[in-house]
C-alpha cells in the first residue's frame, strides 16, 4: 500500500529579518513552512546593515527577553556568549545611579542577568541559528509594496524583488513583482511600518497611535577598554536622567566584546550632546555624576560619535481596532518603539514571538479569529514596557499633548518610593528586577517582598557615591 502523502504545511511570511522578525519566523517553524522578506542584504557576519542604524548604540537584553531567547531556540543564550557576550547580574555586575538620583547598592542575591554585547553580534548570531532551518526561506533585497486581500482576510504580499530594490532609489530596472500567498502575515519591518496605511487601504478604520516624546537625543562612541579593564570583567555603569530636572541627561558605559567599551550619552531638549568627538567626554563629566566622564577621559577612542534623535515612545493600539482582518498581525517595534534608554525593545521581541507561539498551539494559524487573538495576545509584553518607559518620560516638558494624568503622578510617587527601598533593600530589588526585566506584571512591586521594606525597613543609608569597588578604580586607571 503506497505511504500517504504528507499533509499541506500552512505558509506564513514575515516582513522584516530584525531580532523581532527573525524571532517570529522561529516561532512559526512549528506551525508552517516561512518565508522572510528583507529589504536589505544581509551581512555575513556581525557587520553593521543600513537597516538598523540605532546598532551603534548600547544595547541590553532584559532577563525576560534572555528566557524568552532560549524557550524560543534552545540554547540561543549559550551561543551568543560563546561568541563574545555576557550575562551580566543586576546589580552584581553594575554601577548604576537611579533617575531619583539614588545609586543601587550591588546585591548579588537576585537571579537578573542581562545579555550584554553589540548590536551587530546578536543580530548575526540569531541570523545564523534561525536562517540555517531549512523550513525558512529567506528572499533579500525584496520590498513590500502592498497586501494582498481584503477587509476579512489578508492572503500574502506584493513584493518588488531584485536589483536594489530596497535601496530607495527607485524601482530599478531588473527588478520583479511578484505575489506571494500566505495563510499568515506578520509585519515585523519596525518602526518605519507601513501597515496602517496598508491597512486603511483595505478599507479598514484607522488605527489610534499614541506619542510620548521626551526629545531624547543619544550620542554614542566606541572606546578600547582602559587599562585592565578588560581582564577584570568590569561592570556596566549607568547614570539615568532624572525628570524632575529637565534637561535630563543620562550616559551608560557598556564593556562588550573585543575588550571595547560602548559609551552612550543622553541629554532632553536643550540638553542634547553633540557629534562633536572632542565634546563628548565634557558632556559626560557634566551629568548629574561625573564617573562616567572620569572613566573615559583618558581611554583611547575608536572611530568618531554616532547620533540620533529616533528616540520618541509611540505605540499603535492595533488590538483595539473594532475590526481586523484574518492572515495578519504586527509584532515589535512596528507596534511600539520605546526609548531606548529602557532597554526593552529586543526583550517585548522575544517575549511577543512566545505570545504567538502560544496562541498558534491552541489554535489553528489559518483559522478564523487566530490573528486577532495574536494581536491581541502579543499586546501585553508590548503594554508592560509602555507603561515602564511612559511612566519617566511624560514627566518631561513637551513630551505628549496633555500633561500626566492623577493616576500617572500617583505611580510614578510610589516607583521612585520603589526604587529608594530597592536601592538599599534585596528582597524588594528583586521585585523591582522582577517588573524592569518584564519577567513579572507591576503588581510585583505592591507585594510584601517590596511593601514589608519600604514601609517597615530595616533601612540601610543611600550610597552618596557610585559603588566602584578599588580595584575597578585601578583597573581603569
Amino acid at each position: 500500500m503506497p505511504e500517504p502523502l504528507p499533509a499541506h504545511r500552512p505558509t506564513a511570511v514575515v516582513v522584516g529579518a530584525g531580532v523581532t522578525g527573525l524571532l517570529t519566523a522561529a516561532a512559526l517553524t512549528e506551525f508552517a513552512d516561512v518565508t522572510v522578506v528583507e529589504r536589505d542584504l544581509l551581512p555575513e557576519g556581525p557587520e553593521p546593515r543600513r537597516g538598523v542604524p540605532q546598532a551603534r548604540h548600547a544595547h541590553l537584553v532584559w532577563s525576560g527577553g534572555v528566557r524568552a531567547f532560549d524557550e524560543l531556540l534552545p540554547g540561543l543564550v549559550g551561543e551568543i556568549v560563546a561568541r563574545g557576550a555576557r550575562l551580566a547580574h543586576i546589580m552584581g555586575d553594575m554601577v548604576s545611579r537611579a533617575p531619583n538620583e539614588i545609586w543601587f547598592r550591588r546585591f548579588t542575591s537576585t537571579h537578573h542577568r542581562n545579555l550584554v554585547c553589540t548590536r551587530d553580534l546578536l543580530d548575526a548570531v540569531i541570523r545564523d541559528r534561525v536562517l540555517a532551518d531549512e523550513r525558512i526561506t529567506l528572499r533579500q533585497d525584496t520590498t513590500v509594496e502592498g497586501l494582498l486581500g481584503d477587509a476579512t482576510r489578508v492572503t500574502g504580499l506584493r513584493v518588488r524583488s531584485g536589483s536594489g530594490s530596497g535601496s530607495g532609489s527607485g524601482s530599478g530596472s531588473g527588478s520583479e513583482v511578484l505575489d506571494l500567498p500566505a495563510d499568515l502575515v506578520v509585519d515585523a519591518s519596525g518602526r518605519g511600518s507601513h501597515a496602517p496605511r496598508w491597512l486603511t487601504g483595505l478599507g479598514l478604520p484607522e488605527v489610534t497611535e499614541r506619542e510620548v516624546n521626551a526629545g531624547v537625543a543619544y550620542a554614542t562612541r566606541l572606546y578600547r577598554a582602559p587599562g585592565t579593564t578588560a581582564e577584570l570583567g568590569f561592570p556596566l555603569v549607568n547614570v539615568q536622567a532624572n525628570p524632575a530636572k529637565a534637561p535630563g541627561r543620562g550616559g551608560i558605559i557598556l564593556p562588550v566584546e573585543g575588550d571595547r567599551w560602548i559609551v552612550t550619552l543622553s541629554g532632553t531638549r536643550g540638553g542634547e550632546p553633540t557629534a562633536h568627538a572632542d565634546e563628548f567626554a565634557d558632556f559626560a563629566l557634566s551629568l548629574g555624576d561625573p564617573v562616567i566622564g572620569e572613566l573615559i577621559k583618558c581611554a583611547e577612542p575608536l572611530g568618531e560619535v554616532a547620533t540620533t534623535r529616533s528616540t520618541a515612545n509611540r505605540r499603535r493600539y492595533y488590538e483595539k481596532l473594532p475590526r481586523w482582518p484574518d492572515g495578519f498581525a504586527v509584532l515589535g517595534d512596528a507596534v511600539a518603539g520605546y526609548n531606548p534608554v529602557y532597554g526593552h525593545g529586543i526583550t517585548v521581541a522575544a517575549q511577543s514571538a512566545l505570545a504567538l507561539r502560544k496562541v498558534l498551539r491552541a489554535t489553528d494559524l489559518a483559522a478564523p479569529g487566530t490573528a486577532r487573538r495574536i494581536q491581541r495576545a502579543t499586546a501585553r509584553p508590548v503594554a508592560a514596557a509602555w507603561d515602564l518607559a511612559v511612566g519617566q518620560d511624560a514627566f518631561y516638558p513637551g513630551a505628549g499633548d496633555s500633561p500626566p494624568t492623577a493616576v500617572e503622578r500617583f505611580l510614578a510617587r510610589f516607583v521612585d518610593r520603589a526604587v529608594a527601598t530597592g536601592a538599599r533593600n534585596p528582597r524588594a530589588l528583586g521585585a523591582l528586577l522582577d517588573v524592569m526585566s518584564l519577567e513579572k506584571p507591576a503588581l510585583r512591586l505592591f507585594s510584601p517582598d517590596m511593601l514589608i521594606p519600604m514601609l517597615f525597613g530595616p533601612k540601610r543609608p543611600h550610597l552618596d557615591a557610585p559603588p566602584l569597588t578599588d580595584e575597578e578604580r585601578g583597573a581603569a586607571g
